[in-house]
């Protein structure tokens, strides 16, 4: 779930940046209204889709997580203290759960209150009311806003002013633009927490005035117009979906858009970048393997997050930087990687549970267990092994993160020793595949040190 929110907010900010720099300035304004309401939607929908096509169109380096491996004693007592680690985690989650509710329910709040001020200005009797349009005058104001097809006007503006206004406004009612604003008052609601949504409200509001001006001026003169945006006070509530008129931070925009001349059909082209920037984002979002997705694992359990890295070391350093250098894993290979002795089994899910179980074995056998105790290590000891199953089937660079150095040569010692397999298969052809093995070291506390710890305690 993480990941799928930041791929919205890099997407949306990559959509953003490309209204900023190549379409803001345009008069297409139509055009640039389609735009800003489609592209949170398609930052939305692009990290859902997996296409198939695309995660075959790149080379397929795959990665297959074993279950753990547990060595040293009293392994039911670590499958525990795992369980327990498990609780903590959902625990954390509902921590996250809690501030996204509270977040929520907060900006669902201010939604509410601004209804509640827009209610107020309903309160006042309408002076036209007709199957287009409302219009209410507020007494004592000068305001002059729209909320879908409802005008309200200060009856301090003057015949001249509510003419013009009115003009305006009533582009507002026919082309629907507090529907827009509703539209990111809801994404403000859900995605709270998104700074974008804020921003793609702040644009559509003012390319909604953009849009009003220019139906305005085709029927009173540019300069009559000007004059009457320059020298109208106002007095407006602060309602993020209403449409107003008068609106200080945008005025100046107002007026140099109005003097532009028109934008040239070809300009209409920029609009066709949208659609390398899709394939770019379909291709991320289908060829992407992240921690908030399933991985393809050869048993339901899943390795806990790597610990914090260990003291420094010559030897850590080494290994820790290679393992961030690995590939990142793309599609499901059609054939896994065949372990001695798993030929005759069919399917990938058999073959998968073969080569770990034998895994298990070898690593349970050769691992040398007396090393804990040598180097004074105690408690549980997590190790990450990384290796490949190269397109020749041999067991190529391996890598590994542990506490201790020597534990992590250890563990690349036995992976290295690991027997050929026949290769995995993908289309045809003979691919390699990355494994992840992750091992458990349960180390018990020397019973001369416990009895060193009783005696300290009395």
């Amino acid at each position: 779930m993480l990941h799928y929110i930041l791929q919205i907010i890099a997407f949306q900010l990559v959509f953003l940046l490309v209204y900023e720099l190549l379409l803001k300035k345009e008069t297409f304004f139509i055009y640039n209204r389609v735009y800003l309401l489609i592209t949170p939607v398609l930052a939305m929908i692009l990290p859902l889709l997996k296409l198939e096509f695309l995660q075959q169109a790149i080379p397929p380096e795959n990665m297959i997580v074993l279950p753990e491996i547990f060595l040293g004693e009293n392994s039911s007592a670590v499958t525990g203290q795992e369980s327990k680690g498990s609780a903590s985690a959902a625990a954390t989650l509902n921590w996250w759960l809690l501030a996204y509710c509270a977040g929520f329910l907060f900006s669902l709040g201010v939604f509410f209150n601004k209804f509640r001020i827009l209610k107020q200005l309903f309160s006042h009797k309408p002076l036209v009311s007709n199957h287009e349009m409302k219009i209410v005058e507020v007494p004592q104001s000068q305001i002059a806003c729209t909320f879908y097809n409802t005008v309200f006007l200060g009856a301090q503006l003057s015949e001249k002013e509510r003419e013009q206004i009115l003009s305006h406004e009533l582009v507002h009612v026919r082309q629907k633009h507090t529907l827009d604003l509703l539209f990111f008052e809801i994404l403000r609601i859900v995605l709270w927490f998104n700074p974008l949504v804020y921003i793609y409200q702040n644009r559509i509001s003012t390319l909604h005035e953009f849009l009003a001006d220019a139906g305005v001026v085709k029927n009173v003169k540019k300069q009559v117009y000007f004059q009457q945006l320059l020298n109208s006070a106002f007095n407006t509530e602060d309602i993020s979906f209403i449409n107003q008129f008068f609106n200080h931070s945008i005025i100046k925009k107002r007026i140099v858009m109005l003097q532009k001349n028109k934008s040239g059909s070809v300009s209409k082209f920029k609009f066709l970048i949208i659609l390398p920037l899709m394939l770019g984002m379909l291709t991320y979002a289908s060829c992407s393997s992240t921690k908030g997705q399933t991985p393809i694992v050869a048993s339901q359990v899943a390795p806990p997050p790597p610990p914090p890295p260990p003291a420094p070391s010559a030897t850590v350093e080494r290994v820790d930087d290679t393992i961030e250098d690995l590939p990142i894993p793309f599609a499901v290979v059609e054939q896994v990687p065949i372990y001695p002795g798993c030929e005759n089994l069919t399917t990938n899910e058999e073959r998968k549970e073969c080569i770990s179980q034998n895994i298990n074995q070898y690593v349970n056998k050769n691992f040398n267990t007396n090393l804990g105790k040598e180097l004074g290590l105690t408690g549980l000891n997590r190790i990450y092994v990384q290796f490949k199953v190269s397109e020749s089937g041999e067991v190529v660079d391996v890598r590994s993160r542990a506490p201790h150095p020597d534990l992590s040569a250890e563990a690349i010692r036995i992976v290295n020793n690991l027997p050929d397999m026949q290769p995995a298969m993908h289309s045809g052809e003979e691919v390699a595949v990355l494994y992840s093995l992750p091992i458990v070291f349960n180390i018990p506390q020397p019973a001369s040190s416990e009895k060193e710890k009783q005696e300290g305690q009395n």
